[in-house]
């Protein structure tokens, strides 16, 4: 949990602390300050933000001006008693958004570059491990060439991970790839945020991989930390639409497989409320998942439909409303509790007609095939 820590009951540090100050200037300023107790933590912001910036001041490759970097409570950073590792001290993986494997060597030369390097007593993983976790065990023997660019990516993964880091950066390593591709790598590394043990801190300006991969958020803008945590939390608030995108605005909520309707084709996910149907997905009864349901899916009444061919309603409170100055929208963003959070967009006309307010009861409609396939994937189970 980001910034309210879960070490902060058991006294043990933080697994990332950041807080730094970099100026590059007159122009730009950064200022990054968030922690995390592992999982992947996204920074996510606009071209310009300071993503990469971040990253390089973790990996070593830029000196901040102020501030400190520690990972489990060591000091990779911190101006105020002259601590700088250079990078290869840091035990830092880097993956970058262009793979820079090595095209004269075959991919299992790649994959052990860098762990030739450590004594066995340092390795974490085996090329055996590493090679199932991200389904490369048939690339072993090729070239770099005849590769696609999915598994470009993955050996690229594998070969940091089998330099047993501390700490995995992941600098948009999905951005060049088209959605095709996407798809097929991204099952992976929700099995290496799962299954590595290392913590991940990925980069991205693409709101779908980081509601599916993500744990928690980073959001930047113009530099600087705008909101740190869960997930879940920062894509229910509705003040930072301008950072996240309007028209991207919808709620993430935490769902397992419930059972399945074969004959209607249908998927029942279970929440902490009650239940919602989907088109039918290919999971195990009890896996758990992460669900966004877009706001322009959903739609809002006082009273319960009683002719609707809607199968998913529930009852709920409104929570807060977005308030917008008409020559920006038409619409506006009601965020409902329904027992986990629920964001509608419906014009101002409705607004006023249905005289909505926070604290009103209303009933909450979500269309069967609203399902954002794109973000959905794959839940943890977090301890406490």
């Amino acid at each position: 949990m980001s910034d309210v820590q879960s070490s902060a009951l058991t006294d043990a540090p933080p697994v990332l602390d950041v807080d730094i100050r970099v100026q590059r200037g007159d122009a730009f300023t950064l200022h990054a300050k968030f922690t995390t107790d592992g999982g992947l933590t996204a920074l996510f912001g606009r071209s310009g933000a300071g993503k990469t910036s971040i990253i390089d001041c973790l990996a070593g490759l830029i000196k901040p001006d102020h501030g400190h970097i520690r990972i489990n409570g060591e000091s990779l950073f911190d101006s105020s008693h002259g601590i700088h590792k250079a990078p290869e001290k840091r035990r830092v993986g880097y993956v970058f958004q262009d793979a820079r494997l090595f095209p004269h060597l075959r991919v299992r030369a790649n994959l052990i570059y860098g762990m030739r390097l450590l004594a066995e007593s340092q390795r974490r993983h085996t090329l055996d491990e590493v090679a199932d976790m991200l389904g490369i065990e048939k690339l072993l023997d090729r070239h770099p060439a005849a590769l696609s660019g999915g598994e470009t990516q993955r050996v690229a993964i594998g070969r940091a991970l089998l330099a047993s880091p501390n700490l995995l950066l992941m600098d948009e390593p999905l951005a060049s790839l088209d959605n095709d591709r996407k798809a097929e790598i991204m099952p992976f590394i929700e099995r290496l945020r799962d299954q590595s043990g290392v913590p991940i801190v990925f980069v991205s300006h693409a709101l779908e991989e980081v509601v599916r991969l993500a744990d928690d958020m980073v959001v930047l803008a113009d530099g600087q930390t705008i909101a740190v945590g869960d997930v879940e939390d920062i894509m229910s608030r509705l003040d930072l639409r301008p950072h996240t995108g309007r028209f991207e605005a919808g709620a993430v909520i935490h769902v397992w497989v419930a059972g399945h309707d074969p004959l209607h084709m249908l998927t029942e996910l279970g929440f902490g409320a009650g239940s919602i149907w989907v088109p039918k997905l290919e999971f195990d009864r009890g896996t758990p998942l992460r669900l966004r349901i877009r706001a322009r899916d959903v739609s809002l009444a006082l009273q319960r439909p009683t002719q609707s061919a809607t199968l998913n309603t529930f009852e709920g409170n409104i929570v807060d409303i977005e308030h917008v100055a008409p020559d920006v929208s038409p619409h506006v963003d009601v965020l409902v509790n329904i027992g986990a959070p629920v964001i509608a967009r419906i014009t101002r006309r409705a607004l006023e007609q249905l005289g909505l307010k926070s604290g009103m009861k209303v009933f909450v409609s979500v269309k069967t095939s609203a399902i954002d396939r794109h973000s959905l994937g794959l839940g943890r189970r977090r301890a406490g």
